[in-house]
C-alpha cells in the first residue's frame, strides 16, 4: 500500500523549532518530488517545500526561506522538513506528498500521495 505518513509536529513557542518528518512506505522515492504543504482552516493550501530527486530542484515559499530546510533520507525513505524561527503564521496542518517524475515547484493537484497531515502549532 503506498503511504505517507507525517510526525512531528505539536506546539512550539515562537522562536522555536520543530522538525517534520514523512515517512513513505509502499514505494521508493526515488525520482520522485516531495513537497510540504500547509493550510489553516477557511484558507487555501500553501506549498511550503519541495524537493525533486528527478533533477534536484528545490523550493521554498517566500514566507519560510531561510528558516525552513528540506532533506531525505533515501536509505529510509524518508523527507524532513527543519522549521527553525517558527511564528504564530506557521500555524497549520502540515502535509508532505509525492509526485512521480516532477520537478519543484509543482502546483499541488500534480501530487498523487499525501500524508494525514501533522498539526504545527505556534503560540505563546
Amino acid at each position: 500500500q503506498v503511504q505517507l505518513v507525517e510526525s512531528g509536529g505539536g506546539l512550539v513557542q515562537p522562536g522555536g523549532s520543530l522538525r517534520l518528518s514523512c515517512a513513505a512506505s509502499g514505494f521508493t522515492l526515488d525520482y520522485y518530488a516531495i513537497g510540504w504543504f500547509r493550510q489553516v482552516p477557511g484558507k487555501e493550501r500553501e506549498g511550503v517545500s519541495c524537493f525533486s530527486s528527478r533533477d534536484g530542484s528545490v523550493y521554498y515559499a517566500d514566507s519560510v526561506k531561510g528558516r525552513f530546510t528540506i532533506s531525505r533520507d533515501n536509505a529510509n525513505n524518508m523527507v524532513y522538513l527543519q522549521m527553525n524561527s517558527l511564528n504564530p503564521e506557521d500555524t497549520a496542518v502540515y502535509y508532505c506528498a509525492a509526485e512521480w517524475g516532477s520537478s519543484c515547484p509543482a502546483p499541488d493537484l500534480y501530487f498523487e500521495v499525501w500524508g494525514q497531515g501533522t498539526l504545527v502549532t505556534v503560540s505563546s
